[in-house]
Order: C-alpha cells, then sequence, then structure tokens
C-alpha cells in the first residue's frame, strides 16, 4: 500500500525535529562552510542554531544551486582566498575533495592536486583557531596510503592544539534509505572528551521516499537497459560482482549515489513493474541524501544528480552537529596555548612523500 506524502515529509523532518528539539542555550555560533557543494553540511548545523558568515565552492553550478537555497553565492577557489580576509568564526566545515581518496577514482591522495587542498583548511585552521574544526570524507580515506594520509591530517590538527577524533558512520542508520559510509574527523580545540552520537536506526523504504508520479524519461530506453544486462553478464562470467544494481519500493536502503550517477544511473536502478527500469528522479536523489522537499533544485539534472552525489547524508551531519554544539561551552580558547605550524612546509614534505611512493 503507498504511504502518503504526509509519511515521507515526516520521515524526512521528523528526525531533525527530534534530534534539534534539545538545544543548548548559548550564543548562536558562527561557522564558515568550505568546499560547500549544495551546502549539506550547512543544512544539518544551522538547523541546530548555527549562522554561516563564510562559504567556498568553486563549481558554478553548484554555487546556483546554493544560492537558490540560502541566498548567498559562494566564494570560489578556496586555494586564492587569503584567510585573513575571512570573519571571525567558531566551527570550520569542509567536506574536502573525496576524489583523491575514493575507490572511483585513482587514489592517489596527496600527489592529486585535489587531495593537497586539505592543506588550505590547515592555515584557515592555524590562522583563526576556531573552538571546533568538521571534516568528511570517504569511508576509505582512513586507510589510504596506509594510513599516512590520515596520519598527516590528524597530526597537523593536534599540532595545532586539537583533540582528534573520527569515525565511520553509515547514512542508513539515521534514517534514509542508502548505504552510505562516509569518515567524520572532528577537532576540539584543547583537550575535550568527545563521543559521537548514537544511531537512531530509523526504520524507512527505499519506497518512503519515491514520488507517485515519475516522467517516463527517467525510464532507461531499450538499448541503454540492454547494455547494462550485457555488461553485467560479462562481468559475472569474470567472476566480479560489477554491473547495474536493481532495487524495488521495498529495499531497505540502496547503494550509494555517487556524482557519476547522471551517466546511466546503473548504481541504482528502480525496479518498474511491466517496463524497464528506471533512474531516480533529481528530487528522490535529494530525499536519498535526507534533503527536504523544500530544498530548490535550480540546476539542470545532470548537474542535480553530480550535485546531489557529491553532497552528504544531511541526518547524519545534524546528529553529529547537535552532539558538538553541547561540548562547545566546554572550549575555552584562552586556556589553549596558540602552536602554530608551518603547514606550507608540511605540505610540500608530504606531497613528496606521496609521490615517493606512488611511484615506488
Amino acid at each position: 500500500m503507498a504511504k502518503p506524502k504526509k509519511h515521507i515529509e515526516a520521515v524526512q523532518l521528523g528526525l531533525f525535529e527530534s534530534i534539534g528539539n534539545d538545544r543548548r542555550k548559548y550564543s548562536t555560533p558562527l561557522m564558515i562552510d568550505l568546499f560547500a557543494g549544495v551546502g549539506g553540511i550547512r543544512l544539518g548545523f544551522e538547523r541546530e542554531g548555527c549562522k554561516t558568515v563564510f562559504t567556498s565552492e568553486w563549481d558554478k553550478h553548484a554555487q546556483v544551486t546554493y544560492e537558490a537555497n540560502y541566498g548567498d553565492k559562494p566564494n570560489g577557489d578556496i586555494t586564492k582566498v587569503d584567510e585573513k580576509d575571512i570573519p571571525s568564526f567558531d566551527i570550520l566545515l569542509a567536506g574536502f575533495p573525496c576524489q583523491p581518496f575514493s575507490q572511483a577514482g585513482l587514489k592517489q591522495g596527496l600527489a592529486d592536486t585535489r587531495g593537497t587542498l586539505f592543506f588550505d583548511v590547515a592555515r584557515i585552521v592555524n590562522y583563526h583557531r576556531p573552538k571546533v574544526v568538521f571534516l568528511e570524507n570517504v569511508k576509505g580515506f582512513r586507510n589510504h596510503d596506509g594510513g599516512r594520509t590520515f596520519q598527516v591530517i590528524k597530526t597537523v590538527l593536534e599540532n595545532m592544539g586539537y583533540s582528534v577524533y573520527s569515525k565511520v558512520l553509515n547514512a542508513r542508520d539515521f534514517g534514509v534509505p542508502q548505504n552510505r559510509e562516509r569518515i567524520y574527523i572532528i577537532g576540539f580545540l584543547g583537550g575535550i572528551d568527545y563521543e559521537f552520537p548514537t544511531p537512531p536506526y530509523t526504520s524507512v523504504k527505499l519506497g518512503d521516499i519515491l514520488e507517485k508520479k515519475v516522467d517516463s524519461k527517467y525510464t532507461l530506453s531499450d538499448a541503454l537497459w540492454e547494455g547494462h544486462q550485457r555488461r553485467k553478464r560479462e562481468h559475472i562470467e569474470k567472476g566480479n560482482g560489477f554491473g547495474y544494481s536493481m532495487f524495488n519500493h521495498d529495499s531497505k536502503y540502496t547503494s550509494t549515489i555517487s556524482a557519476r550517477y547522471y551517466k546511466d544511473g546503473s548504481e541504482i536502478l528502480v525496479e518498474q513493474k511491466g517496463k524497464n527500469p528506471r533512474k531516480l528522479t533529481p528530487r528522490e536523489a535529494a530525499r536519498l541524501q535526507g534533503f527536504p522537499d523544500t530544498f530548490k533544485l535550480a540546476s539542470s539534472d545532470t548537474q542535480m544528480y553530480k550535485q546531489f552525489g557529491n553532497s552528504v547524508a544531511v541526518p547524519v551531519i545534524q546528529a553529529l552537529a547537535k552532539s558538538i554544539l553541547k561540548k562547545m561551552d566546554e572550549i575555552d580558547p584562552s586556556r589553549v596555548r596558540k602552536m602554530k605550524v608551518n603547514v606550507e612546509e608540511i605540505k610540500t614534505k608530504s606531497v613528496k612523500a606521496a609521490k615517493r611512493l606512488l611511484n615506488d
């Protein structure tokens, strides 16, 4: 039996409301949103009462979507932003590029130009010393290059006086029907004891976020569907598990949506009775990441698939934001020794080491 729209909205928004009904009473925390994408991390923190004072995102299409939803256009390339021009803030948010560390990428890490963007985060932290540094990346980041990449980042933050905590969390445990594991790295200025939030394990199904009426343009053509099936057979013959993934209304969760979803939709196909399967619609892709239906789809379908594939599961972020804000009033920056580090020197040494290992 199909569930009414009000149920879908409850799935999307009920978790937000339950998370947010125990807010602390303190002055509004100020934050900056780096590598902002379409603002998924911002959305989670703002639902807990934070205020954004600076944003950065270089992709022009993501900038359009961001501005349509938040009213401010992000600054561009963070490498060209002087840290002194950024206003004071309490929390730094950064979902820095995951491609250098992901299974889908070449996994070159710090040897990839995009992989060195963490050091732009570091120079901003080095200058401003916010109370909290919040980083998000793919699950494989922790073990990339034998754990050396993660250790570099952890050590840089610790040398600046931060207590660093990290954990891999799965979106499907936080009320969205998607198997999406991501690592969250959180640094607190000074010696703070922190525990990650316990997932609510909200029960949902894919059918809860699917639209009732879907344009036929999202149904795969005969040629594309045949191509998917052929490649699946070829992969099976080779003994691997690659190929399309099919789901239906009763599926408890899908595979991870990625930025490449716009190409052929193979990672998440929705079963349809009596006809070829279909792709998710952009609105369904938004729901799969926990974005509310009030979120404006301000770009083309292709760009929205890329943007949501690159984004975060908002309910996970909000749960983390709530737990972080509870610890904020324990931080006294005046009691922390301001240990400046030479970020450029560390960057140069780390990149050289990464390239040397890559070439060995």
